[in-house]
């Protein structure tokens, strides 16, 4: 059997639907951004088109969640897409036709779960596909999520194992490619919450998947993940998520980079640390998240350039929250400049190399190496424009003329040796590729 991590050798591209639909996106919208992304970003390496919450629940319509709900589900307690909102859904389809649609315009499919078995299906005792046991004797009562009801966690028990075995293959005959768990991600509130750990049901996601007969890669979330189980997140699953839902707020970037400090040195092939998602174009069209309702991104355009040249130099995944069919001519040249791309994609050593500041204003560095070449990354912290001096010899050998490339200008700076002393805007960035 193939090993999982080989199956996302490079961190994750796509789109997801959550921060611009909420839990209420519907099969017209999941078709236009796909066909957005075939036509605009595909070749630039843009691929998965994700599903996110509550497909299964026929009245949601914002962020919000109904409580205690009904949800569409089948005879073995397995969540079915509603069909008022997915019609291709009907006659036991499920996403078959969607994920068809998708992979015919060269794309992958994803969807979001939520770890354990539904409440509902506990309610009504229904059986295990392919075991004597029903839902009720693996649903675990004291395990459940404190920002939705639709869920149980379960007991580790080979029941489970076969709960999650029947729904992942379900998954797979629909065709899906990419799988986000919710509720999942090991956090720092877990620390107390005894019996419960999320260690078995990752573990039982990864076996699942593993005999599923098709290559899905597994997101967790939804963070902050724990440090300390580096090891255990990178035996199990693809990706997994650095904090809780990321908005559009410069105190939730700022926070990312000691994120991202903290896990500096962990990505590798199959394993990417994630800082969610890109809250940029139009978003939060049934919601008032952290500002007013159908917006723009509020960052401005140098947090933009913050924004993306972090998630980039960090070989985060990336996974744009706004629809894309509404992208203004600024966001769409975010996500189509390939010497960006290719460096999220093909980098690797990302660290940081100077972090400057007082009272959280100043300047952060980090770098990456390249084929043949060095990425440089200068942040300003600060609520006013900044001019930054970078010691190249930091990175590069002293006493040797290299050129320097401006990346998001897509502009040549000119030779440079031991300094380079660049202006960068109020919580801006600048990224430059260095070559001899």
């Amino acid at each position: 059997m193939k090993q999982f991590k080989k199956w996302a050798k490079k961190p994750p591209l796509g789109w997801n639907s959550w921060d611009c639909f909420g839990a209420a996106v519907n099969e017209k919208q999941l078709r236009e951004n796909a066909d957005y992304m075939a036509k605009n970003l595909k070749e630039y390496g843009w691929e998965y088109v994700v599903c996110d919450i509550q497909w299964y629940e026929p009245h949601a319509d914002n962020n919000d969640y109904h409580n205690f709900t009904e949800l569409c589900m089948d005879e073995y307690g397995r969540l079915l897409p509603a069909v008022n909102r997915f019609p291709s859904a009907k006659d036991g389809k499920g996403f078959s036709e969607i994920a068809d649609y998708v992979h015919s315009l060269g794309l992958k499919f994803g969807i979001h779960i939520m770890r354990g078995v539904p409440r509902q299906a506990v309610a009504q005792n229904c059986k295990i596909l392919g075991s004597s046991s029903t839902c009720r004797d693996i649903a675990h009562h004291f395990s459940v999520c404190s920002w939705n009801t639709d869920m149980y966690g379960v007991y580790n028990c080979e029941a489970a194992q076969q709960y999650y075995n029947s729904i992942i293959n379900m998954y797979a005959e629909w065709g899906v490619d990419f799988i986000k768990c919710d509720d999942i991600c090991v956090t720092e509130y877990r620390k107390w919450d005894n019996p419960y750990s999320a260690d078995y049901e990752i573990e039982m996601l990864r076996k699942a998947i593993d005999g599923c007969g098709r290559e899905i890669v597994l997101s967790l979330s939804p963070g902050p993940a724990l440090r300390d189980k580096a090891e255990h997140l990178c035996k199990n699953a693809n990706m997994w998520r650095l904090t809780g839902d990321f908005w559009d707020v410069w105190d939730k970037l700022y926070d990312m980079f000691d994120k991202c400090k903290e896990w500096e040195g962990v990505t590798a092939e199959g394993n990417f640390p994630d800082c969610d998602m890109l809250p940029i174009g139009r978003i939060a069209k049934n919601s008032t998240y952290y500002g007013k309702n159908n917006r723009m991104s509020q960052f401005t355009e140098p947090e933009h350039y913050t924004l993306m040249t972090l998630w980039g130099i960090f070989r985060s995944p990336l996974m744009i929250g706004g629809n894309l069919p509404e992208n203004d001519a600024f966001t769409l040249s975010l996500l189509t400049n390939a010497e960006y791309m290719n460096m999220n994609q093909n980098s690797y050593g990302a660290k940081q190399i100077l972090r400057d500041e007082k009272n959280g204003k100043g300047t952060i560095i980090w770098a990456s190496n390249g084929k043949g070449c060095k990425y440089a990354a200068i942040f300003n912290t600060d609520a006013k424009e900044r001019k930054i001096k970078f010691d190249l010899t930091e990175i590069l050998m002293p006493d040797t003329s290299y050129n320097v490339y401006d990346v998001w200008q897509k502009a040549e700076i000119g030779q440079v040796r031991n300094t380079l002393t660049v202006t960068v805007a109020p919580h801006g960035a600048r990224l430059f590729k260095i070559t001899k």
